[in-house]
């Protein structure tokens, strides 16, 4: 059987992971990387791709984006949102458990994997459900969930009943060598609020949701981490004290790592002034220093992955009261652009923006992805930085258009998309 050969030429290649950033070829042969810089004696591509001018990396890795397949295909499904997951570039992302069935079987897990790998758009990873039906009573079983292909389990925002269930939890987890993604809320200090507790959620007279929900929920887990050597992975962190926690943790050796929503660390609590429900998030938009925090943190790289924190939502989860609206933002298509916003802003150089994107989020999960090594998946993006664009109609693949930066102009665009060497978008 013939395998197909591919070419990349004329781009800038930025691979973090390997500490390369030059102009140079990548040579692709099935689905395999087999160089980067000069071809391979006899290599002869049976097609070349011109990335003159544009940047070529590896496939972005997403840590939290939500397919609403099975269960809630009314909101978008593992077809829509693995297409608009491969016209941003991300080429592996990760499915928290809370879908509405949840994954806590291993036929949960083949069902997923089954339907993704049919449509054949992006990679996606399970990660297995911390407690069974996410109730936060009884542990999942979570050696059939690794072995049926979870490398994470969580119990996305279902609270866990007790610390005693998390500890035990995370003793489990840590036995079975699983990672435990923890998003971390005190539903009890949280009182239902849906805004951040600061001067325009006081103002709008909104249920108010302050920060102390996520540092104490952080707290009480990296306790519990460190008494059970457990691997613990902090999502979609929202405050300046609970990334300063972080980097006190590891500075004393706690095996911990956090992540940062891409929409918190350019929209603050003033999002949702005039009760703007697409401005509706979990965990809430916070104050501006709560903002410059965490893009300090994404720079000194206490948070080493950006995350889309992906949610489609049909048209009317945003049209009630805003404390009665859906939580949530389409996001994925926003992802790259976003990044390269704070590139522009100079909170990262352009390699360390992607590096957030691919080789951070990929180390956490430990998976084999991230990175343009030889021998690796060709999972490959092409994007043209300079490239305006305006997000929504046919340049908007997912089935929720439920974004603030929905009509908005942005500058930089995935071009090409190649996933295990096949193109999975071309523009």
């Amino acid at each position: 059987m013939n395998v197909e050969r591919i070419v990349i030429k004329g781009g800038r290649v930025i691979d973090p992971k390997n500490g390369l950033d030059a102009m140079v070829s990548v040579c692709i042969a099935g689905d395999k990387i087999i160089a980067v810089g000069d071809a391979p004696i006899g290599f002869v591509a049976d097609e070349e791709i011109d990335a003159t001018g544009q940047i070529v990396c590896p496939g972005f890795v997403d840590l939290c984006a939500r397919l609403r397949e099975p269960g809630q295909e009314f909101k978008a499904t593992i077809a829509s949102e693995t297409a608009a997951a491969a016209a941003a570039g991300v080429t592996t992302l990760c499915c928290p458990p809370d879908t509405r069935r949840v994954i806590d079987t291993p036929a949960v897990v083949n069902l997923l994997r089954e339907r993704a790998d049919s449509v054949g758009k992006a990679r996606v990873i399970p990660i297995g459900a911390l407690t069974r039906g996410l109730l936060g009573k009884e542990l999942s079983s979570m050696m059939a969930l690794k072995t049926a292909g979870c490398v994470a389990v969580g119990n996305a925002f279902a609270p866990v009943e007790n610390l005693l269930v998390l500890r035990r939890a995370l003793e489990y987890a840590a036995n079975c060598g699983l990672i435990v993604v923890v998003r971390p809320e005190d539903q009890s200090l949280r009182n239902r609020g849906c805004v951040h507790d600061g001067a325009v959620g006081s103002h709008l007279g909104l249920p108010l949701y302050p920060s102390s929900a996520e540092t104490v929920a952080v707290a009480q887990t990296l306790v519990l981490a460190e008494q059970t050597g457990a691997k613990v992975h902090f999502g979609q962190l929202s405050s300046e004290r609970a990334v300063a926690m972080i980097a006190e943790a590891r500075q004393r050796g706690i095996e911990v790592s956090a992540d940062v929503a891409i929409h918190q660390l350019h929209l603050t609590e003033s999002a949702v002034i005039g009760f703007d429900a697409l401005a509706h998030v979990n965990p809430p938009f916070r104050s501006l220093a709560d903002r410059d925090a965490l893009r300090e943190g994404l720079a000194r790289g206490v948070l080493t992955a950006v995350c889309s924190d992906h949610q489609p939502h049909d048209p009317n989860a945003k049209l009630d009261a805003f404390p009665a609206t859906e939580p949530g933002i389409s996001s994925l298509e926003t992802l790259l652009p976003l990044s390269l916003q704070l590139v522009e802003e100079g909170v990262l150089d352009l390699s360390a923006a992607i590096a957030r994107l691919t080789e951070g989020p990929a180390e956490i999960m430990g998976l084999e992805a991230g990175s343009l090594s030889v021998g690796v998946s060709a999972d490959v993006c092409l994007f043209d930085s300079n490239l305006a664009w305006i997000a929504k109609g046919a340049d908007w693949l997912s089935k929720g258009i439920n974004s603030p930066f929905y009509g908005l102009e942005f500058k930089g665009r995935v071009t090409r998309t190649l996933l295990s060497g096949r193109s999975v978008h071309c523009l």
